[in-house]
């Protein structure tokens, strides 16, 4: 058995808190076992761990989300990188072929592929540990967990199960799939529901050779270098798309356990441990609502009841929970720059931005290092930057040549010129950027770790 967990979407649908840079499941709005504030990634990865699969599990991420993701889980957790964000299809058939290609895994293996917000408890990994042996039994090409639904929505896919059931093996029942539905109205939702639909947990199983043999018979790569430089000809869709709706041969095993999927506010403020977490306060005469506030700023909430209001560098959000689909179509809609983003060596905020009276645009950011971290060692074509070091001290490599810096020091950085600043107490910094564009994407990144980019060249 192995196990795909499913952490490179951009998981926009918690914001502000949330960004294309900061995806929802690395949100630390959990409460841990110890009373530490956790993520969904962590909490997924510390449970598995405990259920002792951790040594079958890969995570699949893209590659603008690896350094976050090591920051939470730590530089040795397995994972199968994607160039870019392409959706859950793309995901599943690269993750495949690393398997297939670099991993050597056997073509007749049991493959699991899981979301990683999920909201489960340890009884749910029985299942997880059931399901090579059902999918081997049920003869079926893909095998699918569903669980009763507790009301009508449109937030999931729904799975119509055939009337007789076939098989039933330690508590789990397994049922041939007469319809799936992905996302149906709540009117047409209630109507599957009365025809004993689930709802679909986006959890598969399936032998390895069922995708491989998908990606040769679309005349796409099985090894994964390969796929991975033909990454943009895969499908950007969803693995329910492209493969759930089109199988002819699926089963679906019905989970009883508890799970709840914490992709919206509602369903999250159902499942923090806290009414307030940040600065502010809420009046006594406030019911069922919540405040999260990352600013620096006071936020006070007074007679609003059954409302979630959170608070980020983004923007602040002050909703009703049951205003699910309104809120998703609103922040599809946005596109704006995130403004916070956190890093494998601290985090970043932007505070202000402009366009100059020269023409030129500005974006200033305030930045943390944590001590003993470093930022890649790096170069920009169409920027120049100047850093003003407000406490801390730190080792500053800038074209080969090192020296110590220290509050009140101001590093002068002309586009072009290979950089990075490695804090040996916490640092924290003003970046100031100023060029014709400043874009995201101008940064060539020469080296992540101190001792590979000290390593690459003679350092004076």
């Amino acid at each position: 058995m192995k196990i795909i967990l499913l952490s490179g979407g951009s998981g926009k649908r918690l914001w502000p808190l949330s960004n294309r840079n900061r995806a929802k499941q690395y949100l630390s709005v959990l409460q841990g076992p110890g009373g530490e504030m956790e993520s969904m990634l962590q909490r997924l990865w510390r449970q598995l761990d405990e259920a002792d699969l951790r040594e079958h599990t890969r995570i699949a991420t893209c590659r603008q989300q690896v350094e976050l993701l090591q920051r939470q889980v730590g530089t040795k957790a397995p994972l199968v990188i994607e160039p870019e964000q392409r959706d859950t299809f793309p995901a599943v058939a690269l993750a495949a072929a690393y398997l297939y290609s670099i991993a050597g895994v056997s073509l007749t293996e049991t493959v699991i592929i899981m979301p990683v917000d999920a909201y489960v408890e340890s009884d749910f990994f029985s299942c997880i540990r059931g399901l090579p042996k059902l999918a081997r039994e049920s003869k079926s090409e893909l095998l699918m967990v569903g669980t009763s639904p507790s009301c009508p929505t449109d937030q999931y896919g729904y799975i119509v199960p055939e009337a007789s059931r076939f098989h039933e093996d330690e508590g789990l029942f397994e049922r041939k799939i007469r319809a799936f539905k992905e996302k149906p109205h709540a009117a047409e939702a209630k109507k599957l529901i009365e025809e004993g639909a689930l709802w679909n947990l986006g959890i598969y199983a399936f032998q390895l050779d069922y995708i491989i043999s998908m990606l040769m018979n679309r005349g796409l790569p099985i090894h994964y270098e390969e796929l991975y430089k033909q990454y943009a000809k895969i499908p950007k869709a969803s693995f329910e798309a492209e493969v759930t709706q089109k199988s002819s041969s699926r089963s679906v095993v019905r989970y009883d356990g508890e799970w709840k999927d914490l992709g919206t506010w509602k369903n999250l403020s159902e499942n923090i441990a806290y009414d307030q977490l940040g600065l502010g306060s809420i009046s006594e005469d406030c019911e069922a609502t919540q405040l999260i506030n990352e600013l620096d700023i006071p936020i006070s909430v007074i007679g609003l009841s059954n409302v979630i209001v959170a608070a980020s560098p983004d923007g602040i959000l002050v909703t009703c929970k049951h205003a699910s689909s309104e809120l998703d179509a609103k922040i599809q809609a946005m596109n704006e720059r995130p403004k916070f983003e956190e890093r494998r060596w601290g985090h970043a905020r932007v505070i202000d931005s402009a366009l100059l009276a020269s023409g030129l645009h500005s974006v200033t950011k305030r930045i943390f290092i944590a001590a003993g971290q470093n930022m890649s060692y790096q170069m920009h074509f169409k920027r120049n930057e100047v850093w003003t070091i407000l406490s801390g001290e730190g080792m500053l490599l800038l074209n080969e040549a090192q020296r110590m810096v220290g509050p009140g020091d101001a590093i002068m950085i002309p586009e072009r010129s290979r950089h990075s600043l490695r804090a040996i107490t916490d640092v924290e910094l003003i970046e100031v950027q100023t060029g014709i564009q400043i874009e995201e994407n101008d940064v060539i990144r020469l080296g992540t770790s101190w001792e590979d980019i000290t390593n690459q060249s003679t350092i004076v």
